[in-house]
């Protein structure tokens, strides 16, 4: 039986934001034990696992992470899936004692200006086919 710690997470992105896509890439790198499987906000996988869990389906700025019954979003998703990754990133979940609107003060900044720093793509990226068992659209 899979501990908590252990367990596989599904993490949504926005498709089109370029760092999301970049985020997406970094994380595969640092997850050799393949914890994460993503699947796209505007997809329809990812628009059914939003509403499973009674978040809105329109609001595409945002990362969630989705571990067993429990789905978590902005800072606390991206804190989360720190602590999974391999080197020294699980230091940034001790981040979590800050509470979470002061945390997502600094979240929603990036996640405003994501698209005009980082750029947007007309389509979600194609995963390479050593990591296309991860995705689930």
């Amino acid at each position: 039986m899979p501990t908590k710690h252990n367990q596989q997470a599904i993490i949504l992105f926005d498709g089109v934001c370029l760092l999301c896509s970049g985020a997406v890439q970094f994380i595969l790198r640092n997850d050799p034990k393949g914890v994460f499987h993503f699947a796209t906000l505007q997809s329809e996988t990812g628009q059914m696992l939003l509403q499973k869990h009674h978040l809105p389906s329109d609001q595409l700025s945002t990362i969630v992470l989705i571990e067993g019954a429990r789905a978590y979003a902005r800072s606390s998703a991206a804190l989360r899936i720190a602590r999974r990754l391999r080197g020294a990133w699980p230091l940034a979940y001790a981040a979590i004692i800050i509470p979470a609107p002061i945390r997502n003060l600094g979240y929603s900044f990036v996640a405003r200006n994501r698209y005009r720093w980082f750029g947007k793509t007309e389509h979600c990226m194609l995963p390479k086919p050593e990591h296309k068992g991860r995705f689930l659209d």
